[in-house]
């Protein structure tokens, strides 16, 4: 499977804050969150986003507060995903129980500059730019976190899983 989308780029230590700013935390509502999504990194985000975009970080994305809304509001803003040099653990973790994929690269965001036009090739765990000149490789994905991301998340993956065990 190929995604096709622009980039957003964002630099180191990207926290919690900046993916969705505090005062916004007031509802739980992903269309709410989403209209704010990266507003503390990028005023421009929320509305300039579209269906299948990627983020494309450096180190630590998402450090800082281990809230959940942040992926929810990453998730709800049409990004398909969030490729990184490194993640801070607990919303790398968030992001594998909500069904945000999280990808690790040490070369991505060396090799595109924002809003740059991008294929996301699943299987080959690549990154390349429309004309071909940018690559970028993926550090390939744990099979369970692959199986839960499937799944469109945790809860969904353990239901799934419940439901085969009932029918075996």
């Amino acid at each position: 499977m190929i995604s096709k989308g622009r980039v957003w780029k964002f630099g180191d230590d990207i926290n919690t804050d900046l993916i969705i700013p505090g005062r916004y935390l007031s509802s739980y509502d992903p269309a709410h969150l989403a209209k704010h999504a990266m507003e503390g990194a990028n005023k421009e985000f929320a509305a300039g986003v579209s269906k299948g975009d990627i983020i494309v970080a450096g180190e630590n994305f998402g450090c800082g507060s281990s809230r959940e809304q942040a992926v929810t509001a990453i998730m709800h803003s049409g990004v398909v995903a969030v490729v990184a040099r490194s993640f801070a653990r607990i919303f790398y973790r968030n992001a594998i129980n909500l069904g945000l994929p999280v990808l690790i690269s040490t070369d991505a965001v060396s090799a595109f500059e924002d809003r740059d036009e991008i294929s996301l090739d699943w299987r080959d765990e690549l990154l390349m730019s429309g004309d071909g000149s940018k690559k970028a490789t993926l550090q390939q994905m744990p099979t369970h976190v692959k199986d839960i991301l499937e799944h469109g998340g945790l809860v969904p993956h353990i239901k799934a899983q419940l439901r085969h065990r009932r029918s075996s």
